[in-house]
């Protein structure tokens, strides 16, 4: 909840004395940065004078104006100064030479001695009378009397009183978010949207300015950013202003060059995270530049048959929305039921995007991208959720965001599931649910969490669903270690869930009825009795971690792309470490149950101890029947812990950065470094892909296979053996498969399972395939193989080379009564009508 601000809330330098001045500070301090505004600035003077009199009085101390000229070469400082001589309130502070609207404002906020800072431009575009939209919605002083300030903290809760609950910057809003977000300036070839009229608390103005680096226009957006990590997100609020309908007078010509030091300035703010999102990119690369180096030729060794279905499956929604047919469902594999897209891992929020992708380089490019864009995109968010909630340092933040989304288990399912290491739209839904708790703007944030939720269900449903149980255990987690907050933001929260559930529905209706009641849905899925993490699996290293050993790993996991936990036993004791080194704050005990709490339900509904035959009951058993978790992996929910760690690591990470013993941060250091190298991933081992029979590459197979029949491999696909998905996307779908690798129903109770619903052909030739010995063709197998044959509408009968052919060919003869024909590299029947 919110109460993660506070706890990671850290300051600013104090600012320096203001040079000159009046000796009691101003109630109101409004600073211009003038430039050639000679011509103007008298009739700003004194249209600011006339208004703040009526509003504020004419006390020395009620207000005044800082001009600060930018050294100008017109008379904007002798017409200052005649001003000035008239009334001591309005004061001049003037640059040697033009620096810059940023170096401006920083000398003009610096000289300010106002408990509240107005940034205004010298012809009052905004109107003086707007300061009375801004002035409600900010902050009391700090040094106002608790007596006269409704927001104080009671005396016994000032010590834990979270991060303002109004804002201390408040931003008049004529334009554009984005623009502004990015601080693209307000010159010639840009618009002008940047805060140039803005209500501030005056000392943090000042220690914002004190910190701040640009001299041009873009200083705006870089205030505010150091003002929200200074205070928590909520510290800056925008309302919108109306502009003036009669300025002042035209703004001064500024010298040539203006838009290139824009550039420079833009590129300045923005460079630091364009650095880690590089760093990012490059880390992603790294774990798959196997893949990279020979996209045609080489395939992930641990993807087991995964990287062959995720490819079909961005084939197959290419096929379907270029041909203007249903994305939902398809028949192009599971002849003749087909497959329930929807219930599958299809990841359309995806795949329909990078359609022209992959039809201009194909569905393994797609796939590759996917997944190397995707998981920097991930450690990015990351990022950016733990330096806005939680810590200062750019790279403490960026270490966190690494570990995050590059943890064992992640990197593990990087071998064949971007379903589940895309995940750039978390960090964004648990910012938009902090938001909510928060309470400030329920109706928008809620809005955006529906649509950012309605998006990841079209990416992924089961990390959003396993994401929701690690919020909802982080939600009772904050409730036990803090009612008061917890309970004061549970109202917006809830108001704010409903109305994002108001707007996913709608959404996503049509798709979720389709999945669980269409064609071919299914309502759980048969994962076998070792789906949950072994108790020695949390703390052992996955295959490839850097301390990894496979073989370990292999006894302790489902298979190479299901090492679920792995963060080894230093990164959990570093992050029990940290925990009790900050259990003071609500937020980081929080933090700790729900990720111990993650654990506990990950290991399953029956926990074996190692080295015994004892079984106890495991939490996850009063989940286990329940709807939706009946069919998640229930190993998967420790993946939860890797954002926990990350976010722990940032801390660890920060504050040894912010210690003034140089012992205390090399101690930190050393040990998040004892804890991450362990972990520290390799790149993912490739191998040489089957190839492509030439049968189906020269289009051979069109002479054997019609429209509406199916083409029957030898053995046919399933989870162990999916090559032929392959075959299909090279040979552009033009035909469809019997059997297949994908989600379905099995039985009158419609159980989901993987693959197409065996029939005693297809069991029959996979047994053969890997050993068994083969049955005489009895007149009853001989019916029993016509019967499977008719059912799948199979059109021909492939067989390619591969071990045991001789044996298979010899069997299918005898089944099909006919010899087959030997068609460029493979042997087929032809089965269907002639």
């Amino acid at each position: 909840m919110s109460a993660a601000n506070a706890d990671s809330a850290a300051t600013l330098p104090d600012p320096a004395a203001a040079p000159g001045g009046p000796a009691a500070p101003a109630g109101l301090s409004v600073v211009l940065p003038a430039y050639r505004d000679g011509h103007r600035i008298r009739a700003t003077a004194a249209a600011l004078r006339e208004h703040l009199d009526s509003r504020l009085g004419t006390g020395p101390a009620a207000w005044e104006v800082v001009v600060a000229d930018d050294g100008s070469d017109d008379g904007t400082a002798a017409a200052v100064l005649a001003e000035a001589a008239a009334d001591p309130r309005i004061r001049l502070v003037r640059l040697d030479a033009p620096r810059g609207r940023g170096a401006a404002l920083r000398a003009g906020v610096a000289a300010s001695t106002g408990r509240r800072i107005l940034l205004a431009d010298a012809g009052l575009a905004v109107p003086p009378e707007e300061l009375d939209r801004l002035e409600p919605l900010l902050a009391p002083p700090a040094d106002l009397p608790a007596d006269r300030n409704p927001h104080a903290p009671a005396p016994e809760a000032a010590e834990a009183a979270e991060a303002p609950r109004l804002p201390v910057a408040v931003l008049g809003r004529t334009g554009s978010r984005l623009v502004r977000a990015l601080g693209i300036p307000g010159v010639p070839g840009f618009r002008a949207d940047t805060c140039g009229f803005a209500l501030l608390d005056g000392d943090r103005a000042r220690a914002a300015f004190a910190a701040s680096a640009l001299d041009g226009p873009a200083v705006d957006a870089e205030v505010t950013r150091l003002l929200r990590r200074e205070s928590g997100p909520g510290a800056v609020a925008e309302v919108p202003v109306r502009r003036s309908a009669a300025p002042t007078g035209p703004p001064g010509r500024r010298p040539a060059g203006g838009r290139r030091r824009a550039l420079a300035d833009l590129w300045r703010l923005n460079a630091g995270g364009l650095a880690v999102a590089g760093v990012f990119l490059a880390l992603s690369f790294y774990l798959f530049h196997g893949l990279w180096a020979d996209l045609d030729g080489r395939y992930l060794r641990d993807a087991l048959q995964d990287q062959n279905q995720w490819e079909w499956f961005t084939g197959v929604v290419t096929d379907n929305v270029t041909h203007l047919r249903n994305p939902l469902f398809t028949t192009a594999q599971g002849m003749p039921d087909g497959v329930n897209l929807m219930a599958n891992a299809t990841m359309l929020g995806l795949n329909v995007p990078f359609i022209p992708i992959t039809l201009l380089f194909g569905e393994t490019v797609t796939f590759a991208l996917v997944l190397t864009l995707g998981m920097a995109a991930s450690a990015w968010t990351w990022y950016w959720l733990i330096r806005r909630r939680f810590v200062r340092g750019r790279w403490a933040a960026a270490a966190g965001g690494a570990l995050a989304a590059f943890a064992p288990p992640m990197v593990s399912h990087a071998n064949g599931h971007p379903n589940f290491v895309v995940l750039f739209m978390l960090p964004l839904i648990v910012d938009r649910a902090l938001r909510l708790c928060e309470g400030r703007r329920v109706v928008r944030d809620g809005v955006l969490l529906g649509l950012f939720a309605a998006y990841q269900i079209f990416i992924g449903e089961e990390p959003l669903l396993i994401a929701a149980l690690g919020m909802l255990l982080f939600c009772l987690a904050y409730l036990a270690v803090d009612r008061r907050r917890a309970l004061a933001a549970a109202r917006p929260l809830a108001r704010g869930l409903a109305i994002a559930l108001a707007v996913c529905l709608p959404l996503v209706a049509v798709p979720l009825y389709w999945q669980f009641l269409g064609p071919q849905s299914y309502h759980s899925v048969l994962h076998g009795d070792n789906a949950g993490n072994s108790p020695r699996a949390l703390i052992e290293y996955a295959a490839r971690s850097l301390f990894g050993d496979a073989e370990t790993a292999a006894r302790l996991s489902m298979n190479t792309t299901e090492q679920n936990a792995f963060y080894g036993w230093p990164l959990l004791a570093f992050g029990t470490a940290v925990c009790v080194w900050l259990w003071r704050r609500p937020g980081i005990r929080a933090l700790a149950l729900t990720g111990a709490a993650a654990l506990l339900l990950s290991l399953g509904p029956r926990v074996r101890l190692p080295l015994t035959d004892i079984v106890l009951p495991g939490p996850w058993a009063a989940l286990a029947h329940a709807p939706l978790f009946e069919s998640v992996i229930e190993g998967r929910v420790a993946m939860v812990c890797a954002p926990i760690l990350g976010i722990l690591l940032a801390l660890a990470l920060d504050g040894a950065a912010r210690a003034r013993a140089r012992e205390l941060r090399t101690l930190g250091l050393l040990a998040a470094a004892a804890a991450v190298i362990p972990v520290l991933p390799l790149p993912l081992a490739v191998r040489d892909r089957a190839p492509v029979p030439a049968f189906v590459t020269s289009g051979a197979w069109k002479d054997y296979v019609r429209e509406g029949e199916a083409l029957v491999p030898v053995p046919l696909p399933d989870p162990g053996q999916a090559d032929a998905l392959h075959w299909q996307v090279e040979a552009d779908f033009g035909f469809r498969l019997a059997g297949g690798y994908f989600n379905g129903p099995w039985g009158e109770d419609r159980i989901g399972i993987y693959g197409a619903p065996p029939r005693h052909l297809s069991n029959l030739l996979r047994d053969v395939r890997y050993g068994a010995p083969a049955p005489e063709a009895t007149p009853e197998w001989r019916e029993q193989a016509r019967r499977d044959l008719a059912h799948w509408k199979a059109g021909a009968v492939v067989l390619p080379s591969q071990d045991r052919a001789d044996e298979l060919r010899g069997l299918l003869t005898g089944l099909l009564g006919a010899e087959p024909e030997r068609v460029r590299d493979v042997w087929v029947w032809r089965v269907g009508p002639r």
